[in-house]
């Protein structure tokens, strides 16, 4: 693999929360300042001083981004809940590396030239929003370029899933085949997914070959399932097809910083319905563990019914699926009519598992992607796994207020100690 710069293709290659966030941000905290800040929970990763100069550099070029205006006549159609003020904030949005970005290298090799990396973005929450994806995305690619580069796109094909007659016909280098032959298995398991693999992708490059792929399978293959679409706004211009996602922890995160704790995942809920009041009414549950929140959803059943879904992210899914069943039962609301997407670190064999407890349960559900679409490698020679970074960004303070996550997975949980001691008192929260 070169090491050549990964320079950014659009303001748009990021995932769709960060814009429906970022307008909810303007309607309601335009002048509040953020802080967000960078983990990389694998402890024995590190970065050569090649890599952090590879990266410094890439970040400073994103500067150079703005909206075009193909870009700004397709959201106008293809998403109607952005206003035209928002559009034109987004039109007119820029990139400030040198003003809302501190990356440090600190070494950990007595010579030098290996050690661990620093990230900290700062500025307007609004303007600092759009950091998170783009930084990640950036610094995966630098490191399997850079780094470890002891693989290829070469021999994708060979998966646990043979390639398909269909799939092995196809006449595109490097995972094509392995992606397409993701879709077909999905597919015909009557599975609804998306894409959602942006962030910890392993490049651009494999993120647009299995969107492109993805979009191929759906199209060929004849079945009750279905490619809702991709989160990357910019890959779904590209393909024609539907931006999807809705709201990411930040928003609870920030709210409740800013609000008070004591009913955040409501107050949070009722914000963001201010501004999208018909439409992106998927909530996620496990800010504050799912159990607060879904004590907080059936305290008000006229907005239950009016939300759309749920959105799963940490803990197990299958024991989520069974709880969202009792709730949903208990306020009178068939299951089946509301949606619950599953999204914390899916495969081929999570997804028809959980395809079946629907079928069984009778709930409607739907899949979101993403590291295992977008960072499935091996390494050269051999059929070890060349793992993804395990890596967040998270929303750290709102106006010099710390802001916490209280997973359903602890070793998920972040922010600042006190806080969170403070959190899961309030929410009764033992563990």
């Amino acid at each position: 693999m070169s090491s050549s710069l990964p320079l950014p293709r659009s303001i748009l290659d990021t995932d769709l929360y960060k814009l429906t966030m970022q307008q909810a941000v303007l309607r309601h905290f335009p002048a509040t300042q953020a802080s967000y800040k960078f983990t990389l929970r694998d402890k024995n990763v590190v970065f050569t001083k090649q890599a952090f100069d590879l990266f410094q550099e890439t970040v400073d070029h994103f500067g150079d981004l703005k909206l075009t205006e193909s870009e700004h006549s397709w959201l106008a159609e293809t998403c109607p809940y952005f206003t035209e003020e928002y559009l034109s904030y987004l039109r007119d949005y820029r990139f400030k590396p040198t003003e809302q970005v501190r990356i440090k290298f600190v070494p950990a090799s007595p010579d030098g030239t290996t050690g661990l990396v620093e990230i900290d973005t700062f500025g307007s929450w609004a303007d600092t929003i759009f950091w998170e994806v783009p930084l990640m995305a950036t610094l995966s690619e630098v490191y399997f370029t850079s780094v470890v580069t002891d693989w290829s796109y070469d021999g994708q094909q060979g998966s646990q899933y043979p390639p398909s007659e269909a799939a092995s016909t196809i006449d595109s280098p490097f995972s094509s085949a392995l992606a397409y032959e993701k879709g077909r298995v999905l597919l015909r398991g009557d599975c609804v997914f998306s894409e959602f693999g942006t962030r910890r992708r392993r490049s651009y490059e494999t993120q647009d070959i299995v969107v492109g792929s993805l979009v191929r399978a759906y199209k060929e293959i004849e079945s009750k399932g279905k490619l809702s679409g991709t989160s990357n706004v910019h890959l779904a211009h590209k393909y024609g097809i539907t931006p999807v996602g809705t709201i990411a922890h930040e928003w609870f995160m920030g709210v409740a910083a800013l609000k008070g704790y004591e009913d955040a995942n409501s107050v949070a809920m009722n914000l963001w319905e201010d501004v999208y009041p018909n439409t992106l009414l998927i909530a996620l549950t496990d800010t504050f563990s799912s159990e607060a929140f879904f004590k907080s959803f059936a305290s008000d059943k006229e907005r239950a019914m009016r939300w759309q879904g749920l959105r799963q992210d940490s803990g197990d899914p299958f024991v989520f699926g069974a709880r969202a069943k009792e709730v949903f039962d208990s306020l009178g609301i068939e299951p089946s009519e509301k949606m619950i997407i599953y999204s914390d670190a899916l495969n081929i064999d999570k997804a028809l598992r959980l395809k079946q407890q629907a079928n069984d349960l009778g709930l409607n559900v739907s899949f979101g992607i993403g590291t295992f679409l977008t960072n499935d490698f091996k390494k050269t020679g051999s059929q070890e796994t060349s793992r993804a970074l395990n890596m967040v960004i998270k929303l750290s303070s709102v106006d010099d207020r710390p802001c916490v996550k209280i997973s359903d997975d602890l070793t998920k949980n972040t922010g600042n100690t006190e806080t969170v001691q403070m959190v899961k008192q309030i929410y009764n929260l033992t563990s």
